[in-house]
């Protein structure tokens, strides 16, 4: 994506997952907002977006962050597929998950994760990768050096921890105590 399409992307990540009423909006309990009403909303925040725009970021996304849909009276509807940090039911079902799964971060974040594990912060869910370049493509977007961390994920599941995978493939639990952590040294 070129570089509008990449802040328009950033902004409607911002709307949809964080601060619907930066923009005036409000998200039906599972997170859909009338395209339409998206699309004026941000106009009248000084953000003038054209249908194509939007479908360009939406298509063009490579971690599919958006999903669309038609919604009640054929209207399109968009959501972000996960990352709230506003009250939304995603209408995720848990599901077993692979027997391991990847955490890309930030190197200097590893004393923190090692003695806590990983917290889902003002987010519903920890965020996971299903294989190693994707956990390299996450981790790449923090600053400095990368750190990429496995998640015994099947021992987890089998401790009774709950595994949920969102409509663009990634998978989100609670917390990740260290235990279940192995990671660069």
């Amino acid at each position: 994506m070129d570089s509008g399409l990449v802040r328009l992307s950033r902004r409607l990540a911002y709307v949809l997952r964080h601060d619907p009423a930066s923009v005036g909006l409000a998200l039906d309990a599972q997170g859909w907002v009338a395209v339409d009403d998206l699309l004026a909303a941000l106009a009248a925040h000084g953000a003038s977006v054209s249908y194509a725009e939007l479908d360009a970021v939406v298509a063009g996304n490579d971690k599919r962050r958006f999903a669309v849909r038609a919604g009640a009276g054929g209207r399109a509807e968009i959501r972000a597929s996960q990352g709230h940090s506003v009250p939304v039911d995603l209408g995720l079902e848990q599901m077993p998950p692979p027997p391991v799964l990847y955490h890309g971060t930030s190197a200097t974040a590893l004393p923190s994760i090692r003695a806590r594990g990983l917290r889902r912060g003002e987010r519903h869910h920890v965020h996971l990768s299903p294989d190693l370049p994707t956990a390299l493509a996450v981790g790449r977007r923090r600053r400095g050096a990368v750190a990429v961390l496995e998640v015994d994920a099947a021992a987890m599941a089998a401790a009774g921890y709950a595994f949920y995978r969102s409509a663009n493939g990634v998978w989100l639990t609670d917390h990740v105590p260290p235990e279940y952590l192995r990671g660069p040294p």
